[in-house]
């Protein structure tokens, strides 16, 4: 889900909405969509026929080229390129992946949404996870259940837990690439000098109180906050999650469009009057909404627990390597002791373009497509960036194991993945609107911790958003 250690918020899953996002239903109305075959119920984006012939390609003649959107930059963007490069040495004189940078998670779907207008569609693109109702409602995409059907490709090599979020009714509607899971994360220092046990870390809201009131400066701890975290709606989702509920309703937008968002539910609520009484009890830090504000508070030390992505893990590792102090993860915590639920991950997937594209490059895309989900190609792009790998195996890779050796922390995500029930709940919400569903999120929870009644304030978030889901929803066809 996210990124390399130490990326920035923008490479997350934190993302600001743009204009084009508010305006989706208008788009979509005008933007149609070839024809009304759907392949695979809701989960299968139609409209361009399916998959084509397995041997199109092999019929074809010079070298057809593969145009890939990424929203790779920086150290991840170095991976990636590598990745490239050796499936075109691979398939020299056959295909040519040609990379483009489309800029950040945003800016990518805007051009995609132009290029749709254009009919100039890449054969391949990256699209954020928060994107994926609109992807399917575009009906631009193949499927990438359609390609594993016709050559009856077995996929057991990957998560569940991941391949869960971007399918509906069993059907894998684009391949997940980059993934990112959140994790709890602790000063063990600070925990031995606050007298707690560093290798109990809490894993519900009241024993993460009960660890602040010795962590506190005002209670009179070691740091200067027991707690603190980015107001992040991805987190309060999680927590959701983690206590088996949806985040929107429709099955979590799985059984049929969501109608509304759920964050008002009493159970959202009370994560929000927990955070909102440590705030004005002195035992957590209001950082406001930029991530890198609580990043960098908790490695300082100011903070003694926080809550973040496996993406930071190599920052953070780093921090307490250079400051002197141990680092500790455990699994994102539940509301409360004993619920069954757990989180969602987080990141993009590989949407394949149909509509407008030539069957040979349908089929060079698919190509491309399975070399990255590939075990070996996954354990390159885990150890080269920080994201989790997609494919199980990929763990087993040698480069995996030694990467793992040497960040030991990297295996509680690993476990916690692997100890999650796949369920509506943990692959998260499907919603058009979603980027601004977590905006609204964040609205109410700030406005909580400044001092508005919990409820009143996600109540008056989740009711702002009915207009802009209901004219979304009329727009789909």
């Amino acid at each position: 889900m996210k990124t390399r250690p130490g990326a920035t918020k923008s490479h997350r899953l934190r993302y600001a909405v743009p204009a084009v996002v508010a305006s989706a239903s208008l788009f979509l109305a005008a933007c149609g969509g070839g024809s009304s075959s759907d392949d695979g119920g809701d989960g299968g984006n139609g409209g361009n026929g399916g998959a084509p012939a397995a041997d199109v390609l092999d019929k074809a003649s010079g070298v057809t080229t593969v145009a890939f959107w990424h929203a790779m930059d920086g150290t991840n963007a170095e991976a990636l390129t590598k990745l490239v490069a050796d499936f075109n040495s691979q398939n020299t004189g056959k295909i040519e992946v040609k990379a483009t940078y489309a800029g950040k998670y945003d800016d990518a779907i805007t051009k995609y949404k132009a290029a749709i207008q254009s009919k100039s569609t890449p054969d391949v693109i990256q699209i954020y996870d928060i994107g994926t109702r609109f992807m399917i409602d575009a009906k631009q995409t193949i499927p990438m259940q359609s390609f594993i059907d016709r050559d009856k490709l077995d996929v057991g090599d990957l998560q569940p837990n991941i391949t869960g979020y971007y399918s509906i009714d069993d059907k894998l509607n684009s391949m997940p690439f980059n993934t990112s899971m959140p994790v709890l994360y602790y000063n063990k220092t600070l925990f031995k000098k606050a007298g707690l046990d560093p290798e109990a870390p809490p894993q519900d809201l009241a024993a993460i109180r009960t660890a602040a009131e010795k962590l506190s400066k005002k209670a009179g701890g070691p740091a200067d906050y027991g707690f603190g975290a980015a107001i992040y709606g991805w987190l309060l989702e999680q927590f959701i999650a983690t206590d088996g509920k949806e985040y929107c309703d429709q099955g979590n937008g799985r059984d049929g469009k969501a109608t509304k968002v759920q964050f008002d539910s009493p159970e959202a609520v009370e994560v929000v009057k927990w955070w909102q009484t440590m705030v004005k009890d002195g035992l957590a830090a209001n950082t406001g909404r930029d991530t890198k504000a609580a990043q960098a508070a908790f490695k300082s030390g100011q903070l003694a627990i926080t809550l973040e992505s496996t993406g930071q893990l190599g920052g953070y590792s780093k921090a307490a390597k250079e400051g002197g102090w141990e680092l500790g993860a455990a699994n994102y915590p539940h509301i409360k002791a004993g619920t069954e639920g757990g989180p969602i991950i987080g990141g993009a997937s590989l949407w394949i373009n149909g509509e407008n594209h030539e069957d040979a490059n349908k089929e060079a895309a698919w190509r491309f497509v399975k070399f990255l989900a590939d075990k070996k190609s996954q354990a390159q792009w885990h150890t080269g960036t920080g994201y989790f790998p997609i494919s199980k195996g990929a763990l087993d890779e040698p480069v995996d194991v030694d990467y793992r050796k040497a960040n030991p922390l990297f295996d509680v995500a690993v476990k916690q993945l692997e100890g999650t029930k796949l369920s509506k709940a943990t692959q998260g919400c499907l919603l058009g609107v979603m980027p601004q569903a977590r905006k609204a999120s964040e609205d109410g929870l700030e406005a909580a911790l400044n001092g508005t009644d919990a409820q009143q304030a996600m109540t008056k978030a989740a009711d702002s958003l009915k207009a802009q889901i209901s004219q979304y929803n009329s727009s789909v066809k």
